[in-house]
């Protein structure tokens, strides 16, 4: 039989990489509450399907998602048919173009395919906003809206900032927050998810409750996950996202290619690792096998535990040849990955050595380089890999005193 944790031992495993739980205090009384009894939290997500690409950004709040099934938890997603044809304002500098009902519902599609992926079936309940949004007469969506006040809207820094600029904000785009809200009182959340950017809208959630009769929301916010750049937010407009469709090899590669600085923060956020073992990993003098950890985790989530733990194997064994490894003089110290390769002798021209890099098949000590844009920098003795078996060794040349 399972062991129910207390209150306080579920509130610490919920807070692992949470930005804000407000109020905390409520969190605390209604998980007290909860274990008293036994009667599971109704913990609600929203996402709003405007596009078939999913990438590991979308992962972090799912993962949370799944930490409070595991304690035994409801979870509620709610696929904002309705909201998605809206497109959430959240900072966004101009109106949003419409989505129609169609594309919203195919790329839901795509979404509950990964989505089912992380969450247990047993405890999961799918609901779509249309539901009650769809059959709302003109007089209903009158006495919704009456709840907000304009001036209320205006605290929003996206919407504030646009007014002050003269900016149009459509009529539409105010009904947001207050769809999302209607979503709570609807499924009668107990906790809402959502990334920092949501914090507003996850307020009005907990207002509407109070207007509707009902005990307001606790909501979490959880950080927008960087990008393998180490700077910006993971989206395809950076081009430094990974796929969740990535095939296997791909995923593997490129999450044991981030930068040294990202690691903690993607075992904290898309794992299910302690955080104590995360902070043993991460302290080591070797970074790479916190990376093999992350990439193994990770991969076997979405492609299964025999390929993750076939390319774990693969890593481990790809061992550097002692005899036939050729050195490569390289005049400084940052050189663009397509010279490097064609340097070396590994490829005959920069389009060649471009397909390399793309296909993942070059890797520089161990990290995989997938962008062929890429300026690398080297050090004297670092180790070149071109596909399966062509090595090389760095030696950076020094000019004479």
């Amino acid at each position: 039989m399972k062991k129910v944790l207390s209150a306080g031992e579920q509130l610490a495993r919920l807070k692992k990489g949470v930005v804000e739980v407000f109020p905390e205090e409520e969190m605390v009384a209604k998980l007290e509450r909860s274990v008293a009894t036994k009667t599971p939290l109704r913990v609600k997500l929203g996402i709003d399907p405007t596009t078939p690409d999913l990438h590991l950004g979308h992962i972090v709040v799912l993962n949370k998602l799944r930490q409070f099934q595991q304690l035994g938890h409801r979870a509620v997603l709610i696929i904002g048919d309705y909201t998605g044809q809206v497109g959430d304002p959240s900072g966004q500098s101009a109106t949003r173009q419409r989505l129609r009902l169609d594309d919203v519902n195919r790329n839901a599609e795509v979404f509950l395919t990964y989505a089912r992926r992380l969450l247990s079936d047993g405890e999961l309940e799918i609901r779509r906003n249309g539901e009650w949004f769809a059959p709302m007469s003109f007089a209903e969506v009158m006495e919704l809206a009456s709840k907000m006040t304009v001036a209320r809207l205006l605290e929003r820094d996206d919407f504030k900032n646009r007014f002050e600029k003269n900016v149009p904000i459509s009529l539409h785009e105010f009904f947001y927050p207050l769809m999302q809200g209607y979503d709570s009182v609807m499924v009668k959340a107990d906790v809402e998810l959502g990334g920092t950017d949501q914090r507003y809208n996850l307020s009005v959630g907990r207002a509407l409750q109070r207007d509707f009769g009902q005990e307001p929301q606790v909501c979490i916010t959880l950080p927008l996950l960087v990008g393998t750049d180490g700077e910006k937010k993971m989206s395809k407009t950076y081009n430094n996202f990974i796929r969740v469709d990535e095939p296997p090899k791909t995923m593997f590669d490129k999450l044991f290619s981030i930068p040294d600085s990202l690691v903690q923060t993607y075992l904290t956020l898309l794992t299910d690792i302690e955080e104590t073992e995360i902070k043993r990993l991460c302290s080591a003098s070797d970074i790479r096998e916190a990376k093999l950890v992350l990439a193994t985790d990770v991969v076997k989530r979405f492609a299964g535990e025999k390929a993750a733990e076939s390319l774990r194997e693969s890593y481990i064994g790809g061992t550097i040849p002692e005899e036939g490894l050729k050195d490569v003089e390289c005049d400084s110290e940052s050189i663009w990955i397509v010279n490097l390769v064609k340097s070396a002798g590994f490829a005959s021209s920069s389009s060649e050595a471009r397909r390399l890099v793309q296909q993942g098949g070059v890797s520089l000590d161990g990290e995989t380089i997938s962008n062929p844009e890429q300026n690398v920098n080297l050090k004297d003795g670092m180790v070149l890999k071109v596909g399966k078996n062509r090595w090389a060794r760095i030696r950076i040349k020094r000019e004479k005193k």
